[in-house]
């Protein structure tokens, strides 16, 4: 395997020129996401810049199945996962498809990696874990990417917790990821000259859905601490789509009724970015400590972490119904 530093610069640098050339495509191909009602951008903006983080942690897998680093049959799911999710968004993203027809493609990139574990010697349990965490995570960061730096700034933040904690070459490709993400962020913060798409928020949803399937099985820590880094993700999208499926409302569709997206009004992007970022770091810090003597302590923080993220939640949301009718 190469340097630590060496791969972090080659998949910083890739993604970065990546992303410069994903911008002069969508200009040329007029793809620009158009301000209005139900988004929280002023301009339009160009998008499927997500493509480049998609293209180097595609290069980075198929590097890691050629050295052979990591179970091959695993890697190999991995990467036909991967082109399945992120093709299906960059299709959407060129022309929009229909709600059921990409959660069909997530369903077998899904049953993919969920093989691919299996076959490799995982447990069942293990295959479950992936096929769930794709489904979850693929959709929660499509209904996250939404404002300015921050999906792909919490994407970059988890991955550091897998860099720790992950087996074999998924602690590579985790580090690939983090150094992928801060080669695209410049682009996207403060000042979005180009959003991920469809392709980027999926793709980095199925690339934490297998990294936190193999970590989870790795015992090297209990796996419910690996969801301390995703709260506020988890807690955002899920409660607010709680909401919406009770309200009767079509839950799928646009919309600006998350919590970040109601503090992004009133702050701006920035503000609220940085503020997710600084909540994602505790959990993250949370997660690293339980590797040492503070262990007693770690579930009374974490209790602390997720009400913390429900009661700013509610504030955030003061005002949104989540009962009754439209």
């Amino acid at each position: 395997m190469p340097a630590t530093i060496v791969w972090l610069l080659l998949c910083f640098i890739a993604t970065a020129i990546g992303t410069w050339l994903s911008i002069r495509y969508a200009l040329h191909r007029r793809l620009l996401d158009q301000p209005g009602a139900r988004r929280s951008h002023q301009i339009a903006t160009p998008r499927g810049g997500g493509i480049a983080i998609v293209a180097t942690l595609l290069l980075a897998s198929l590097f890691l199945l050629w050295s052979g680093t990591g179970p091959r049959t695993t890697f190999a799911s991995f990467a036909l996962g991967l082109l399945l999710v992120a093709g299906v968004g960059w299709w959407d993203d060129h022309q929009p498809l229909s709600p059921r027809l990409r959660l069909a493609v997530q369903g077998a990139a899904a049953a993919l990696l969920a093989w691919g574990f299996h076959a490799d010697g995982g447990s069942s349990w293990q295959a479950l874990v992936a096929f769930s965490s794709v489904l979850v995570l693929v959709n929660v960061w499509n209904f996250m990417d939404g404002i300015n730096g921050l999906a792909v700034s919490q994407a970059g933040l988890v991955a550091l917790a897998f860099v720790g904690f992950a087996p074999d070459g998924w602690s590579w490709l985790a580090l690939a990821l983090v150094a992928a993400c801060c080669g695209f962020l410049p682009f996207n913060f403060p000042h979005a000259r180009i959003f991920l798409g469809d392709v980027g928020s999926g793709g980095l949803g199925f690339v934490l859905a297998a990294l936190l399937a193999s970590t989870a099985a790795a015992d090297r820590l209990d796996w419910w601490l690996l969801f301390l880094p995703l709260a506020a993700f988890l807690v955002d999208a899920g409660f607010t789509l709680l909401c919406r499926i009770l309200r009767g409302v079509k839950w799928w569709e646009p919309h600006v009724e998350h919590a970040y997206q109601r503090a992004a009004q009133a702050n701006g992007h920035s503000r609220v970015t940085l503020g997710y970022g600084a909540f994602t770091l505790l959990g993250l810090t949370f997660t690293l400590l339980s590797r040492w003597a503070i262990m007693p302590y770690i579930p009374l923080l974490a209790l602390a972490l997720l009400g913390g993220g429900v009661f700013g939640w509610l504030r955030l949301r003061k005002g949104v119904r989540c009962f009754g009718k439209e």
